[in-house]
């Protein structure tokens, strides 16, 4: 005897058909944590940067995310992860942050660097500081000790003191390369950053950025690092991002957020999200860059317009990747 479905149950299931299908993809298991890193973008060529020096590069990004992953398997969270692992990356002077930061026109370090983080959208950051070893880790002082978001200059240090950070006089940010590169002005300008996302056990987001801003800067330029929904962004009901490239277009286009917000209000995937606004807006407006991203799921998102990012992840699935070239 044939069985038919009431019109009745048609009206209830077809919706939900309709409504499944247009859902963005997720993992099927959602990881413990994820843990995602970035040392800056840039144009730089397999020509630019040796064999060699390709190696060492990869080595501390995988020492960074060997950090970070350690906290995590060990119930750590996720602001305690991107701290360490951004610690690292600042002392490491590969990078363009904290001991490798890159000089001014007037032949001075000015760091910028940020945090969020998800649950409740607090955050912290330090712009044009000179004399803190960390900025990261001032920038979380900020967001859990204070009740401002952004100090910068003689401020932020004078705060970051009081809250018994290490402070350094400022020949500690001094690396011959970097004073070379104004010497020289770069013909190819690096974008350089690093920045850290994380998704851990407890099911939060963060992000967090530190850079040393970009070669032969004037004026007190700021970039896009510490700013809030520019250059770091992170909320538990969608995504956490930081990003690096040239601070000017990340800031006029709010990259960081309109990630999340493409993803909160067309529900988009986070590639998916990521693609529109780094491949397609950025593009458009000559800006170039990319970013590193964890969304709530565990889905992960490396999405960069230029030649090249140093950028490494690790899942507590076991997937694991470090990269630099496309």
């Amino acid at each position: 005897m044939k069985k038919f479905i009431s019109y009745s149950t048609l009206i209830l299931v077809i919706p939900l058909i309709i409504f499944s299908c247009n859902q963005p993809q997720t993992t099927i298991t959602k990881p413990d944590y994820v843990i995602v890193i970035h040392g800056g973008a840039g144009n730089a060529s397999n020509q630019d940067i040796n064999e060699e020096e390709q190696k060492e590069y990869k080595e501390k990004l995988s020492e960074a995310l060997s950090i970070g992953e350690e906290i995590l398997i060990n119930g750590g969270t996720c602001v305690e992860a991107i701290e360490k692992t951004i610690n690292f990356l600042e002392d490491c002077p590969l990078f363009n942050a904290g001991k490798g930061a890159v000089f001014t026109h007037d032949g001075h370090n000015e760091l910028d660097a940020s945090i969020m983080q998800g649950w409740d959208l607090n955050a912290g950051a330090v712009a044009g500081v000179r004399n803190i070893k960390n900025p990261i880790s001032a920038a979380i002082k900020i967001m859990s000790e204070s009740k401002h978001v952004m100090m910068s200059g003689n401020g932020a240090s004078q705060f970051a003191k009081e809250q018994g950070l290490e402070i350094v006089d400022s020949s500690y940010f001094f690396t011959e390369n970097r004073w070379k590169s104004l010497q020289n002005i770069l013909k190819s300008e690096k974008h350089g950053t690093v920045g850290c996302v994380v998704l851990d056990k407890y099911g939060n987001l963060a992000a967090g950025t530190s850079t040393g801003g970009m070669t032969n800067k004037k004026y007190g330029r700021i970039g896009d690092s510490p700013i809030i929904g520019a250059g770091t962004y992170a909320n538990n009901n969608t995504c956490a991002i930081s990003a690096t490239g040239h601070g000017e277009f990340f800031i006029r286009y709010t990259v960081a957020h309109d990630i999340s917000a493409l993803m909160e209000y067309k529900n988009m995937s986070l590639e998916d999200a990521a693609n529109v606004v780094i491949n397609d807006k950025l593009v458009n407006a000559g800006g170039t860059g990319g970013i590193i991203a964890v969304d709530k799921n565990g889905n992960i998102s490396m999405t960069f317009n230029t030649n090249m990012m140093f950028r490494a992840y690790a899942k507590s699935t076991g997937e694991k990747e470090v990269a630099i070239f496309k």
